[in-house]
């Protein structure tokens, strides 16, 4: 864990709730944490690019939903298959995509960058659509579950439902860790540097534009690892996984929880889905108060909801607690 100590005790903590929340939680809301796992590595893809690397991408659920139908189309009907073969084939294709997308993309800047990617992701949702062979409109379903083992002996089983918990888990864990150590190393110091000021940058001697495509493909390969696990978890890939929307909400996820932070972003989904479970419950007019909220938030929380957690943790810790950048 990176930052300061308070802070490493408040997200050692949280991991440490979720561990144990499958023992103690209602089976519904198990079903919905794992959900919401899965969208904060969506989300913290999506900060490498927004918090670290300054580019707005609108188009990032391309690689989300591209990574879901590989595993559709390449898990037979017979049974699962086999976790080593699904899960790198399924980042390496939205590695290669992203790499596509990417060359094209940060040749741009500003709303061009912004236009381009969405330009990109709507023709892939558009491809998914009109081609009967991948289902069309209604999508295709996943046969089978990856099977995670060594020739017969099954290391764990993905079927059951806590078990594909304790896996999500990990793998958001892991995908913080593996940021993290990204953005410490001196790549990391030069996307930040870029973000501060390209100009200057590059009048250093770093090729900007190189330094972006891989950012770039990056984040779009653990938006891969997103998209392989919602499609595993529910079986199910449909293109409205690559729309507008989808790309628009996990923008929202990254705003709200604090652009630059890594665990921001997983707030924000987690706080955002929440509230959306108990609003949909208490109204039917839920979107206008989810409106009202994001507003209240952009408002008086800047720094999103990270922003609060660091000025608790300094509160706590008496010194300085904000959050990595």
């Amino acid at each position: 864990m990176t930052g300061p100590w308070p802070l490493r005790l408040t997200l050692l903590a949280a991991v440490g709730g979720l561990a144990v929340f499958p023992w103690v939680g209602d089976p519904f809301y198990v079903e919905l944490v794992i959900h919401l796992m899965i969208l904060g590595i969506f989300a913290m893809s999506l900060d490498l690019l927004m918090g670290y690397t300054g580019l707005v991408s609108f188009g990032h659920a391309a690689f989300f939903g591209i990574s879901g139908y590989l595993l559709a189309l390449m898990t037979p009907e017979s049974g699962g298959l086999s976790i080593w073969l699904a899960l790198p084939v399924c980042l390496a294709g939205t590695a290669v995509a992203a790499l596509v997308v990417g060359w094209f993309s940060v040749r741009t800047s500003g709303i061009y960058f912004i236009m381009i990617t969405l330009a990109f992701a709507q023709m892939a949702f558009f491809f998914f659509v009109e081609h009967q062979d991948f289902g069309g409109t209604d999508g295709l379903f996943v046969a089978d579950k990856p099977f995670v083992g060594f020739g017969g002996w099954q290391l764990l089983d993905l079927r059951d439902e806590h078990s594909f918990y304790f896996f999500t888990l990990g793998l958001l864990v892991v995908t913080y860790l593996l940021l993290a150590m990204i953005l410490r190393a001196p790549f990391g110091q030069v996307i930040r540097g870029i973000r501060a000021n390209e100009a200057r940058t590059r009048a250093l001697g770093y090729p900007t534009q190189r330094y972006k495509l891989i950012s770039f493909v990056i984040a779009g390969t653990f938006a891969g690892l997103a998209g392989f696990l919602e499609a595993a978890h529910t079986e199910y890939v449909s293109p409205s996984h690559l729309g507008w929307h989808e790309s628009g909400l996990v923008l929202m996820y990254v705003i709200l929880g604090g652009m630059g932070t890594l665990y921001g972003p997983v707030l924000g989904a987690f706080v955002m889905g929440l509230l959306h479970d108990q609003f949909q419950d208490l109204t039917e007019h839920f979107n206008l108060v989810m409106g009202f909220f994001v507003i209240a938030v952009v408002l008086f929380l800047p720094d999103g909801v990270a922003g609060l957690v660091a000025r608790l943790g300094r509160a706590r810790g008496g010194g300085p607690a904000d959050p990595p950048r």
